[in-house]
């Protein structure tokens, strides 16, 4: 496995340039030409922090599916909406700038997010081909583009259902500007050219609502888009791997029924990408 740093500067950056960690499985020399899909992890924390759980522990599990993977470091407060989303999309554009060179399949770069992560990954989902992302980063559509999106217990809405916390440290000043609510709810503007999606949350997750993901899903079904979604009947907030691997000593964070998405995510990996 070779570990590279990259730096990501954008537009809005308040404290520095951002790191992106790739993770690469070394070529096999009986296969010297082989690509394979790319994973981008973004991890949660409520646009506050990125959780330790939802960092290193998901990109090894992809690695070891047999996919490359990179860990994104976004920015959180007190940078605000678009900053972080710029930053993701620059990411995907600069694996897929480095397709040829770090053996990936520049058609199927697949972001992964986790809590607020999720509402990163599912932004660029919907918005990778505003002039707001793609002109701010003097990008074409294509290149920001993510072929695939997974969505573990996703910040969604800025409805109801929101998880106020992350709306408030991703607006800052802003989060009772009606326009901007209205803009990070994402069940709002989900349209065809959403990428496929994987989902999953658990009924009883008191942080993020279920709703949330539900919204999403109910969106992308009246558009049409190609999704695949789980609920669990148990387990809180933050799993990740919802396994001793994440638990941090938590029993709360080992929920055998719910480690099943990690199966379901190889398998939907294998039959779309």
């Amino acid at each position: 496995m070779k570990l590279e740093e990259y730096s990501l500067a954008v537009p809005g950056q308040q404290t520095g340039e951002k790191r992106l960690l790739v993770y690469r499985i070394d070529t096999n020399k009986n296969a010297p030409d082989r690509k394979r899909p790319m994973v981008v992890v973004c991890g949660g924390g409520g646009y506050e922090y990125i959780s330790d759980r939802e960092q290193e522990a998901i990109v090894l599990k992809f690695l070891a599916m047999g996919y490359h993977a990179c860990l994104l470091e976004y920015s959180v407060a007190p940078n605000v909406f678009p900053t972080a989303m710029l930053e993701l999309a620059s990411a995907v554009a600069l694996v897929r700038e480095h397709a040829q060179e770090w053996g990936v399949e520049a058609d199927r770069i697949v972001t992964c997010g986790f809590s607020a992560g999720g509402h990163l990954a599912a932004s660029l989902g919907v918005f990778w081909d505003q002039e707001m992302v793609y002109g701010a980063l003097k990008r074409k559509p294509e290149e920001v583009k993510p072929n695939g999106q997974i969505l573990c217990y996703p910040v969604i809405t800025s409805g109801e259902k929101a998880h106020r916390g992350s709306v408030e440290k991703l607006l800052g000043a802003e989060c009772g500007d009606e326009k901007k609510l209205e803009l990070i709810s994402l069940e709002k503007q989900v349209t065809a050219d959403v990428p496929r999606t994987f989902l999953w949350h658990t009924l009883t997750d008191q942080a993020v609502p279920v709703e949330n993901s539900l919204s999403f899903a109910e969106a992308m079904q009246k558009n049409g888009v190609n999704f695949e979604m789980h609920i669990y009947p148990v387990g809180g907030h933050g799993l990740a791997l919802a396994t001793e691997e994440t638990g941090g000593g938590d029993a709360g964070m080992l929920q055998p029924y719910c480690a099943g998405w990690v199966d379901m995510v190889k398998a939907w990996m294998q039959r779309n990408f």
